[in-house]
C-alpha cells in the first residue's frame, strides 16, 4: 500500500465567530499569530509514527489572510521535513479545480475546493489520486497520534475481506478526550432534550468498544480518524453541499453504493479541540441545514432503483432519529426551547419564523445535487490518477522542504502492512 496522511487545517486572522448560516463557518479556526498552533502539535506527534510516506496539509483560510496563513503553515511544515510535507493552498488547488471543472462543468457549486467541509475532503482525495496514493488517512489538526504504530493500525485489514466475504474499504477509528474516554458528555439542559445525541452515540460506541471482534460494521465515522481505500474513494465522493457532518453523511453515501464503514476498536487518536468560535445560533442553524438536507437526500437516494435502500432500522440507535421525518419536530422544539430560555432569543426567533423553512426549501431543491456530482466522480478520479502534469504542478509549489532521500527497505515479513505497491491493493485474506 501507498498511504498518505491528509490534514485539513483551518486558519483566520483572529478567532472570530461566523455569521448565522454563513457558508464556510467552521467549528474553529486557528489564529495566524497563535504561539503554539494545533497543527504544530499534530505534526510533532506524527514524527514518532513509523511508515509515514507523505503528509498533505490542506490550508483553509479566507482570502483576506490567505497568504499569511500559507506562510505560517509553510514555516511549521519546514520544521517537520522528515514527514515529506506537501502544502495545498489556493495555488495548488487551482490545478485540481480546473481539471475537475472540465469534467464536471454541469455540476453546480464548489465540489472539490478549499471551502466547505465536504469539498475540502474531496480536494484531499483528488490530490492523493494525482500523486498515486491508494490509501488516504484523514487526521484533524487538533488531534495527535498516540503511538508509533498509528499508521500500521490505520491500514490493518484495509482491502481485506471479512469472514462473511465483505470487503473492508473504509475504516473509522475514534478519538479519546484528555481523560482517555471515547464517550460523549450528555447534556441535561431542558432546552437540549430533543437536540442532544450523546446517549444514542454512546450506545453505538459502547457496542463497538465491547465487541469481541476488532472490526465491526458501523453507522458512524470519525472524520478525524479514518482510512479510505482507493477502491472506495475512487467511486464515492464526500458530499460538498452539506454544511457539517460530512463524515457521518459519507457512511450513507457508501452504504447506498453497496459499501460499508467498519469500526476499528484498537485505532484511535487523542483530541485536543480548542474552543468553538462560531456562535451557538450559527452552529445550530448549520445543523438544521445539515439534518434537514440529510433527511431529504436520504429520501431521494432511497427513491433510486440503482442505489441500495437504507432503512430506519439499519441506522438505529444513531443516526436514524435524525434522518427521517421526525427530525423536523426536533428542530422546531429545540429552537422554541432555546428561544424561551435564552440567550440569543432574537436569533432563535428568526430560526423559528424563517430559518427552518429556508433550510427545508434548500434541502428539497438540493437533495439530488450530490447524486449528479457522484455520477461523474469516478471519471474525475480516473482522469486525475497519476496525472504527471498535475502532480508536477502541485509538487513544484507545494513542497516546503526537500524530499527525504530514498531509504532502502529493511528485510520484512511477506505481509508488510505498508508495502508500497504504487497501485490499488488486491483484496484478499480474511479478518
Amino acid at each position: 500500500m501507498n498511504p498518505v496522511v491528509v490534514i485539513p487545517s483551518f486558519w483566520d486572522r483572529s478567532a472570530r465567530p461566523g455569521a448565522l448560516g454563513e457558508r464556510g463557518v467552521y467549528d474553529y479556526t486557528t489564529p495566524i499569530d497563535k504561539p503554539l498552533p494545533e497543527l504544530e502539535v499534530c505534526l510533532s506527534s506524527l514524527e514518532q509514527v513509523s511508515g509515514v510516506l507523505r503528509v498533505i496539509v490542506l490550508v483553509v483560510a479566507p482570502k483576506s489572510c490567505e497568504e499569511a496563513a500559507r506562510a505560517r503553515v509553510n514555516s511549521i511544515c519546514r520544521a517537520h521535513a522528515d514527514l515529506n510535507p506537501l502544502v495545498i493552498g489556493s495555488q495548488e488547488a487551482a490545478h485540481v479545480e480546473r481539471a475537475v471543472g472540465r469534467m464536471a462543468h454541469h455540476v453546480a457549486g464548489e465540489t472539490v475546493s478549499l471551502r466547505g467541509y465536504g469539498a475540502i475532503r474531496n480536494m484531499g482525495l483528488a490530490v492523493a489520486a494525482a500523486l498515486g496514493h491508494d490509501v488516504v488517512v484523514f487526521l484533524d489538526d487538533d488531534e495527535v497520534a498516540t503511538g508509533s504504530d498509528f499508521l500500521t493500525r490505520a491500514v490493518w485489514g484495509l482491502g481485506s475481506l471479512t469472514r462473511q466475504n465483505l470487503p473492508v474499504l473504509v475504516k473509522s477509528g475514534f478519538f479519546v478526550d484528555a481523560l482517555g474516554s471515547p464517550y460523549a458528555e450528555p447534556s441535561g439542559a431542558w432546552s437540549e432534550k430533543y437536540w442532544t445525541k450523546a446517549a444514542d452515540f454512546n450506545r453505538v460506541m459502547e457496542r463497538a468498544q465491547t465487541s469481541s471482534s476488532r472490526i465491526t460494521r458501523s453507522n458512524h465515522m470519525c472524520g478525524g480518524c479514518c482510512a479510505l481505500h482507493a477502491a472506495a474513494f475512487s467511486k464515492v465522493p464526500f458530499d460538498p453541499y452539506i454544511t457539517r457532518g460530512e463524515d457521518l453523511d459519507y457512511v450513507l453515501d457508501l452504504r447506498a453504493n453497496g459499501m460499508d464503514v467498519w469500526f476499528d476498536n484498537e485505532w484511535y487518536v487523542q483530541a485536543n479541540p480548542p474552543e468553538e468560535m462560531a456562535g451557538a445560533p450559527s452552529l445550530f442553524m448549520q445543523d438544521v441545514h445539515r439534518w434537514l438536507y440529510g433527511y431529504r437526500k436520504l429520501d431521494a437516494m432511497n427513491a433510486r432503483r440503482d442505489l441500495r435502500t437504507i432503512t430506519y432500522e439499519s441506522l438505529m440507535p444513531y443516526p436514524a432519529p435524525w434522518l427521517f421525518p421526525e427530525v423536523r419536530r426536533r428542530v422546531f422544539r429545540t429552537a422554541l426551547r432555546r428561544f424561551i430560555t435564552g440567550p440569543d432569543r432574537l436569533a432563535y426567533l428568526r430560526i423559528l419564523t424563517k430559518g427552518r423553512y429556508d433550510a427545508d426549501r434548500f434541502a428539497r431543491s438540493a437533495s439530488s445535487r450530490y447524486l449528479s456530482f457522484a455520477m461523474v466522480w469516478p471519471t474525475i478520479v480516473q482522469a486525475l490518477w497519476g496525472d504527471r502534469v498535475i502532480a508536477s504542478a502541485i509538487l513544484s509549489t507545494g513542497q516546503v522542504a526537500p524530499a527525504a532521500p530514498p531509504v532502502a527497505p529493511a528485510p520484512a515479513p511477506e505481509a508488510d502492512p505498508l508495502a508500497d505497491t504504487g497501485a490499488f491493493p488486491v483484496q484478499g485474506g480474511a479478518i
